[in-house]
């Protein structure tokens, strides 16, 4: 091993680097794409850093995604409307090497759908369904052109009775 030039053993190093780093991000993406046989109930509690970037996994909670160290990251209201995130879904959060935030659920929680009317109060909208309110984002009163009274589907999470929060999921 002597013989080989310490230029050549530095090369070699980082080509073994660049291998393990780009077999992890493989993995990883062959995991979300595939799963890996069994439902995500929890975010991983890594971050792990690829060539695409830094990748952080959380739970939505119907406004944010938090992550295992209860760092919050801002999820944009019109990808949680648009996607009907409901809270306490698993998230993936890539920060790519130029800054630009990429989120993808993989890890939805059951789910059930209930119908509810429209209120406003304290400058939020909620969804009153049998005597509970569950707020709405206000992405997704603009974009169904919701009015107060107006009849709502929502989503909520099947196994959590304390929910606050609710995605739309049509006018009725």
């Amino acid at each position: 091993m002597s013989d080989l030039p310490d230029k050549q053993i530095k090369r070699l190093r980082s080509l073994l680097t660049e291998a393990e780093t780009n077999l992890s991000a493989a993995k990883e993406l062959l995991t979300s794409v595939l799963g890996d046989g069994e439902a995500i109930t929890a975010p991983r509690d890594v971050v792990i850093s690829t060539p695409e970037g830094k990748i952080i996994e959380g739970v939505f909670d119907g406004q944010i995604m938090v992550d295992q160290d209860g760092k919050n990251y801002p999820v944009p209201a019109n990808y949680a409307s648009k996607s009907k995130l409901v809270e306490g879904d698993i998230m993936k959060l890539t920060i790519t090497p130029e800054g630009k935030f990429l989120y993808k659920q993989i890890g939805p929680v059951d789910r059930k759908t209930v119908i509810g009317t429209l209120t406003h109060h304290d400058d939020k909208y909620f969804v009153e369904v049998s005597g509970k309110e569950y707020e709405v984002l206000y992405a997704s009163v603009t974009y169904f052109r919701l009015q107060e009274g107006s009849q709502v589907a929502v989503i909520i999470p099947a196994d959590n009775p304390d929910a606050r929060w609710a995605a739309v999921e049509a006018a009725l």
